[in-house]
C-alpha cells in the first residue's frame, strides 16, 4: 500500500514555522543555524521513494522550493526536480517556474486516493496542508528532523484539538546537530 509521508524540520518544542528564515518571523532560520550537515542532501531518506512517488506541497512551500531546487544539479536536487509535484492552492501560481508541477484539481482529501495510486505521496513543509491531512487521519508516516532549539512560540505541527493517535517508532538517526525520527501510524 502506498503511503502518505510527512517530512518536517521541527524544533524540540514542536514548532515547524520558518526553519530557513525566509518568512522573517522572530526566531526564524533556526534549522540553518546548526550548519549544513543537519540540512543538506537527502536527510529524510527518501531517494528511492522519489523515483516512484509524488511530492505534494502547499503553494507557499512550492514557491519557496521553486526558487531553490531548479538551479541545482547535485543528485538529490536532480531527484527533487524530476519528481512529479502537485500543488494544493486556492490561487493559481505560475507553475512554469519548476518542472513537473501541476495544480491539484479539487479538494486534497478527495484527490489523495488518486495520488496514492501512483506511488507514495511525500508532503514537505506545508503545515496547513499537513494539518488538514492529520485531521482526516490520512498520514501514514512522519519523518521529523528534530533540531535542538526551543522557540516557545510559533506554528506547531499539531494544532490544538488534533485527534489522538498512537504512533510506532521506526527509526532514530543523528544528522549533525539534529535527529531524524521516523514514526508510522498504528492502524
Amino acid at each position: 500500500m502506498n503511503r502518505v509521508i510527512v517530512i518536517e524540520f521541527i524544533t524540540l518544542d514542536g514548532i515547524v514555522e520558518d526553519p530557513d528564515g525566509s518568512a522573517g518571523t522572530p526566531g526564524g532560520g533556526w534549522a540553518f543555524r546548526h550548519g549544513p550537515e543537519a540540512v543538506a542532501g537527502d536527510k529524510f531518506r527518501l531517494a528511492a521513494r522519489m523515483d516512484t512517488g509524488t511530492l505534494l506541497l502547499g503553494r507557499r512551500t512550492w514557491q519557496l522550493f521553486a526558487g531553490l531546487w531548479p538551479h541545482r544539479s547535485d543528485p538529490f536536487s536532480t531527484a527533487m526536480n524530476r519528481i512529479p509535484k502537485v500543488v494544493a492552492s486556492r490561487t493559481r501560481p505560475d507553475l512554469d517556474a519548476w518542472s513537473n508541477s501541476t495544480l491539484l484539481a479539487g479538494d486534497v482529501t478527495g484527490e489523495l486516493p488518486r495520488l496514492r495510486d501512483r506511488g507514495d505521496v511525500i508532503v514537505a513543509g506545508s503545515v496547513g496542508l499537513v494539518r488538514a491531512l492529520i485531521e482526516k487521519d490520512l498520514v501514514d508516516e512522519y519523518r521529523l528532523l528534530v533540531f535542538p532549539t526551543v522557540l516557545g512560540a510559533g506554528r506547531s505541527l499539531f494544532s490544538p484539538g488534533t485527534p489522538p493517535a498512537d504512533l510506532r517508532l521506526l527509526s532514530v538517526e543523528q544528522c549533525g546537530a539534529a535527529v531524524l525520527m521516523c514514526h508510522e501510524r498504528n492502524r
